[in-house]
Formats: C-alpha cells, sequence, structure tokens
C-alpha cells in the first residue's frame, strides 16, 4: 500500500529517504547515491519518479511539513529546476526502456563520465547499476524549441522532447571521412573562369573518369570532346594546388571582350581570382565549402555537390571509374563553428540523409573572411591553411535505445 512505503525530505535540491532506502533503491534499482548508513539522497527528477510510481508515500518539502503527493511535488520542482518538465519524461521512458540512469553531475555516479556540462543523465548498459555499470548513453535532453550548440556535441545522446511529449533520441558522434579514391590531377589544366564556374576546355579523360572533377559538357549529339566545366569550390582546390591556371575570365575588370587579361597574370593568380568569384557569389560560405572540400580530397574521398538533398556535399569514398560509380556514403552540410541546431532542422537533415541511405555529416569550421580560403597571398602556390582549416566532423543519427 502506499502509506506503508517510506517518506521522503527535500533538503536544498535532493530528496532524503532514510529507513532501507539503500537496499530498497540503491542496491537494488540505482536510483540516488548513498549517504550514512542506509540514507540515499534523490536528485529531484529520481524522487518524483519514485512518487509517481508509488514508491514514496509523499515529499515533505520543508522541516516539519506535511508530505506533498506527485502532483505538487512535480509543479514544485518544475518552478524550482531547470526545464525539470522535459528531464522528468525522458528519465521516466528510459527507465520503462530497463535502463538504470544517475544525474550527470558529481556527487552522483557516473558524474565524472559526462563528456560536457550539457549532459543530463548518464544511462548504463541495460541491466546494470550505477556502481558497477559502463555508461551506454551520456543524454542531454533538449525541447523541441530550444537550440543545441553544434560544437563539442560528439559523444552524446540527444533526447529531444517535442511539444506533444513525445521523444526522439540522436546519436552524435565523430564524423570524420576517410576514403580510398587513388587519383592524382594533371598539374597542367587551364581553364577559362565564367560567372559561376570554370570551363576547361582539353580536359584530360581521367580528370572526370577516375578523378570525378566537373561534368562534361557533352552531349548525344556534340562536336565537342574534352570540355569539362569545373564548379568553383573544385576549381578554386586545384588552382591553389597549382594544378589550373586560367587563360581567360568573364567579368574580371581588366578583361577585354573576350574575356582574356594581358600578362602573366593570367596564369599565377587563378586561385585568388577563382575564391573572389566565389565570395562574390556567396560571401564567407564560399571559403567554408572550399576548406571542407579540400579537406575531403586530403583524405582520399570524392566530394560531389549535394545541392538535390539539400546538402553541400555528397561523399564518394572510392571512386574508380565514373562508368562504375559506388552510391554516395555520406551528405555534408558545412556550417560555423558557433553553429547553433534547432532540433527541427536537425531532425529535418538526418531524416533526408537516412531516406536516402547517407551518414549525416555536418563540417563545423571557422574559416571566413578573418581566415582566407585562398591561403593569403600565396594564393596560386601551396594552400596549406585550407587543408589545414580547424574543422570539427559531426556525425548525426537517428537513436532507439
Amino acid at each position: 500500500m502506499a502509506g506503508m512505503q517510506p517518506t521522503g525530505h527535500l533538503r536544498g535540491d535532493a530528496v532524503r529517504v532514510g529507513g532501507d532506502a539503500r537496499q530498497r533503491f540503491y542496491d537494488a534499482r540505482g536510483y540516488g547515491r548513498p549517504l550514512d548508513g542506509n540514507e540515499i539522497a534523490l536528485s529531484r527528477v529520481e524522487a518524483a519518479h519514485l512518487l509517481f510510481r508509488g514508491d514514496l508515500s509523499g515529499i515533505e518539502l520543508t522541516d516539519g511539513s506535511d508530505p506533498v503527493d506527485f502532483e505538487r511535488f512535480f509543479v514544485a520542482s518544475a518552478a524550482a529546476a531547470d526545464r525539470f518538465a522535459v528531464r522528468f519524461l525522458v528519465y521516466s521512458d528510459l527507465r520503462d526502456r530497463g535502463f538504470y540512469l544517475s544525474p550527470a553531475r558529481e556527487p552522483w555516479p557516473g558524474g565524472s563520465d559526462a563528456p560536457s556540462d550539457a549532459v543530463d543523465f548518464v544511462a548504463y548498459e541495460r541491466g546494470a547499476t550505477p556502481d558497477t555499470g559502463r555508461v551506454e548513453y551520456p543524454i542531454q535532453v533538449v525541447g523541441e524549441r530550444e537550440s543545441i550548440a553544434a560544437s563539442g556535441l560528439a559523444g552524446r545522446t540527444l533526447a529531444v522532447v517535442d511539444e506533444e511529449s513525445d521523444i526522439t533520441y540522436f546519436a552524435a558522434e565523430d564524423g570524420r571521412i576517410d576514403g580510398a579514391t587513388d587519383y592524382e590531377p594533371p598539374g597542367s589544366l587551364s581553364g577559362v573562369l565564367l560567372a559561376d564556374r570554370v570551363v576547361v576546355w582539353d580536359a584530360p579523360e581521367g580528370l572526370y573518369e577516375r578523378g570525378f572533377y566537373g561534368r562534361p559538357l557533352t552531349g548525344r549529339a556534340a562536336d565537342v570532346e574534352g570540355a569539362l566545366q569545373l564548379s568553383l569550390v573544385e576549381a578554386a582546390s586545384l588552382a591553389a594546388d597549382g594544378r589550373l591556371s586560367l587563360s581567360a575570365s568573364v567579368g574580371d575588370a581588366g578583361a577585354d571582350a573576350s574575356g582574356k587579361r594581358g600578362g602573366s597574370e593570367a596564369t599565377t593568380d587563378a586561385a585568388a581570382r577563382i575564391v573572389a568569384r566565389g565570395r562574390d557569389v556567396e560571401g564567407d560560405r564560399f571559403d567554408r565549402r572550399l576548406a571542407v572540400y579540400r579537406r575531403l580530397r586530403g583524405a582520399d574521398a570524392v566530394p560531389k555537390t549535394g545541392f538535390k538533398f539539400g546538402a553541400d556535399f555528397r561523399t564518394y569514398l572510392d571512386v574508380e571509374t565514373v562508368e562504375d560509380l559506388p552510391h554516395s556514403e555520406h551528405l555534408v552540410r558545412v556550417v560555423e563553428a558557433d553553429h547553433r541546431f534547432s532540433p527541427r532542422e536537425l531532425s529535418l537533415d538526418v531524416r533526408l540523409a537516412g531516406g536516402v541511405r547517407k551518414e549525416m555529416v555536418f563540417a563545423l569550421t571557422a574559416v571566413g573572411a578573418d581566415h582566407p580560403a585562398d591561403g593569403g597571398s600565396e594564393a596560386s602556390g601551396e594552400s596549406d591553411s585550407v587543408r589545414d582549416a580547424d574543422v570539427e566532423w559531426l556525425s548525426i543519427d537517428r537513436l532507439t535505445p
């Protein structure tokens, strides 16, 4: 009977329970943390769950006051503790799934196992207790209308509570991408810079067929061979490596009617001119995409536009020939280093990637106007500042605990 259950006593932000509480709640079911003798301390969420289940008869909110029931304790805790309602929903759901949980802070068990202060609970391997179990899921609880800092998210499990109190779980992990595409572009390419792309008129066959750079400017009835259209990101990367020069630029100041510029400048500042055009087209976002593109190419992966999927890139890990092209494995979206997700945005991206059987990866990079993607004054030579740009990779997928 409920009247035979112990009573809790709120002291500060913890609820103390005496009697046989240690054996009954901590040892047997992983609630709370031990104090002296058989007394334990419960967090507000743990105490509310025991009260909800009828395992506590009530809780005294102040010394000597009459114990209150679940409804009054829930409302009082929601007023006193940050995000109490959504944290209770997640705690209760994971308990119902068979997990033991602890608050992810000292001195509760598991507090030292949380990867960051943003984590609310740690859930142990199913069936394991806090004093013996390995942490399975570090849980960060998020309401539908909150925002989530992208940086440092790897290693956590997001529990998003929507407006109807349904819970969706996401696993956030290191999303670093490594490929196995063995292709070295030639070093003597020459192209024409158009409004938002570069055309290489006499591209070697392998540039597209084996490196999967660009797209051929051909058709069934075409009488032109070897013409390849490169995106500005592809062209800027090749130019930064010294593999692409420009014979003409349409729209550049100082160009004649044919688009040609005078002097040796046409072959010495290709990277700077392409990057400048990219910034004209899309601002600082171009620098971030170029940094990520070069990191992916440097890891032997092949990035191509992800426009059809609402992403910046789709990636192929092992391209031997375009004729025998595998399915792309990832969708990559490039965001600022200080980006904050809305749960709705995150859910949309992850759902879309899962629907097309790809992994959703976010590339967080600080490259922008203060960190030029063209490598500064040595734009036509090495551009290690881009390849070594500070990029944090984050993979996010749906999870069923």
